[in-house]
């Protein structure tokens, strides 16, 4: 498979109200749909480094099998999917609560189970964490540990349920709704992760509210971006050595720019094109691992923003 240039953008002047996003680029119409376009941008350290090819198709496509895969499950935002890259959509009232479901003590940001038990933390979230637990020690039940940039400046802060709906963030049949929605999701994901020799270890879903007052699942759900997926036959032995489980490491950019530079202060130094093209075939192997379905790259020859603008022409 031929590499082909990467989307880094897609401006398009005849679509109305656009709102560019750090990968997406987001068009609203008069008659309530939302148009939103994956480019190939690879965002991390608060800007984009990099633009990596079929990443966002693999993303887009990776999303609708799993928006298929579980609508009887929760109604989502989908319409339509006019090309691979673009999903069209109900445009939504964001709740402003991301659900973070949880299977493993695992993760790395602030507000993750791992990183605030190693701070000596036993109560998070509404449950109760054993003594002697390990890095990567599957939880006994999953858990939600909802976060919400609506305080502090911003930045994601951890959540109980109880704080959520008392500073009125949600109601309490709201929470109770998209509690239920998610712990529901990440079963269903679980169970067909295993079936692929996959380990969904955590995930995370957003919801928005629709024109009718109905919550409905909105952005993406168990992508390589939005979910940490471990290879099932590799855990064990590597939990009981105390190493990392085997993932797909899409970290590869990220990685070289942090050895090279701060890439929250200098310039990002010349990316190879090896490196590129790596990335992108980690990510074309996670949509092939999780859904079980072989990448079909569109025809060659054709930019990706020149598909895009046929495939959307009748929105015009």
């Amino acid at each position: 498979m031929s590499v082909p240039q990467p989307l880094r953008e897609a401006v398009i002047p005849e679509l109305p109200n656009y709102y560019r996003g750090k990968v997406r680029e987001n068009y609203d119409l008069p008659d309530g749909r939302r148009i939103i376009i994956a480019t190939d941008r690879l965002s991390a350290f608060d800007r984009a480094i990099a633009s990596i090819p079929y990443k966002g198709q693999v993303l887009t496509q990776t999303a609708r099998f799993w928006f298929e895969q579980t609508g009887d499950i929760c109604p989502n935002h989908v319409l339509e999917y006019p090309d691979p890259n673009v999903v069209v959509g109900r445009r939504l009232e964001i709740l402003p609560v991301e659900m973070v479901v949880r299977g493993y003590l695992a993760g790395t940001t602030g507000t993750s189970v791992l990183t605030l038990y190693k701070q000596g933390k036993r109560d998070m979230y509404g449950a109760r964490f054993p003594d002697g637990m390990r890095d990567n020690q599957v939880l006994p039940r999953a858990i939600i540990t909802p976060t919400s940039k609506a305080f502090d400046g911003g930045h994601d802060e951890p959540l109980s349920a109880d704080e959520i709906v008392k500073s009125g963030l949600l109601s309490q049949s709201q929470w109770d709704e998209v509690a239920a929605y998610a712990l529901a999701l990440f079963a269903r994901g679980q169970a067909m992760a295993r079936e692929r020799g996959l380990i969904l270890a955590d995930t995370k879903y957003e919801f928005g509210i629709d024109k009718d007052g109905r919550i409905l699942l909105a952005d993406e759900i168990h992508t390589p971006d939005s979910s940490r997926y471990w290879f099932a036959a590799s855990y064990g032995e590597r939990f009981e050595a105390g190493d990392k489980p085997e993932s797909f490491d899409k970290d590869f950019v990220r990685n070289w720019v942090a050895a090279r530079c701060d890439p929250y202060k200098e310039a990002i130094p010349e990316i190879p094109a090896a490196l590129i093209e790596e990335t992108s075939q980690v990510y074309i192997r996670a949509f092939e691992t999780i859904t079980g379905s072989s990448f079909e790259s569109p025809a060659d020859g054709e930019e990706p923003l020149q598909r895009i603008r046929r495939n959307l022409a009748k929105y015009f």
